[in-house]
């Protein structure tokens, strides 16, 4: 059986914060562009060595921050997304948390030092956690709506 879902005017701020995250997204990537210059590692090479360049581990530690970010965006927006139907203003700020933790995130690990990461962007991991209960929330409820 088909469920119609209606979208309420406040799922616009879910979509403004998937929004947020592609500029966050481009602006990493312009940081990969820049550090790719800096540390003169060329495409297509996705990671230096120390065996062909002594700058490999700055450079790894922005790419890491970056591709980090892109293998968690599939969860993050399916979750945003999905969770956000039902819950639109409480998984728009949860996506905002996201969004801004994974800024300090990339910044953290961009200094060379990995652990920095976690300052402020550890942050993200209570926010994603905080999106899958609102996914599961919504999956539930449409469960026991087509069980009635």
């Amino acid at each position: 059986m088909a469920v119609l879902v209606e979208l309420s005017k406040e799922y616009g701020y879910v979509v403004l914060t998937v929004v947020a995250y592609a500029f966050l997204n481009f602006w990493m990537s312009f940081q990969v562009g820049a550090a790719r210059k800096k540390y003169k590692v060329f495409y297509p090479t996705m990671y230096a060595t120390e065996a062909e360049n002594k700058d490999a581990k700055p450079f790894n530690c922005v790419q890491r921050g970056h591709q980090n970010s892109i293998e968690m965006m599939p969860l993050f927006f399916a979750t945003l997304l999905l969770g956000g139907l039902q819950h639109p203003v409480v998984a728009a700020a949860l996506g905002l948390l996201y969004t801004v933790a994974r800024f300090f995130y990339f910044k953290g690990y961009a200094t060379g030092v990995p652990e920095n990461r976690y300052k402020l962007g550890g942050l993200n991991f209570p926010a994603i956690m905080g999106l899958i209960i609102c996914t599961a929330s919504f999956g539930i409820n449409l469960v026991i709506r087509e069980a009635v």
